[in-house]
């Protein structure tokens, strides 16, 4: 498994979040507003409890998002 760039993950995940808001998606993942908009500008990569809860929101998998 190779590591994606920041910013390609980035990109995935606020198409992923599409008309959603920032807060409501953090909200229900258990993070911060301004630590999903990390993720989305490709700041930071979330810890992989984080992305387990990101895939499992979006209906997707963590090798979808992070890795593929």
């Amino acid at each position: 498994m190779i590591n994606l760039q920041p910013k390609v993950i980035g990109k995935r995940l606020l198409e992923l979040r599409g008309e959603k808001s920032q807060a409501e998606v953090a909200q229900a993942v258990g993070i911060s507003d301004s630590a999903l908009s990390m993720y989305e500008c490709g700041e930071r990569i979330p810890r992989d409890s984080v992305k387990v809860k990101l895939a499992q929101y979006y209906k997707t998998t963590v090798q979808k998002i992070f890795f593929d």
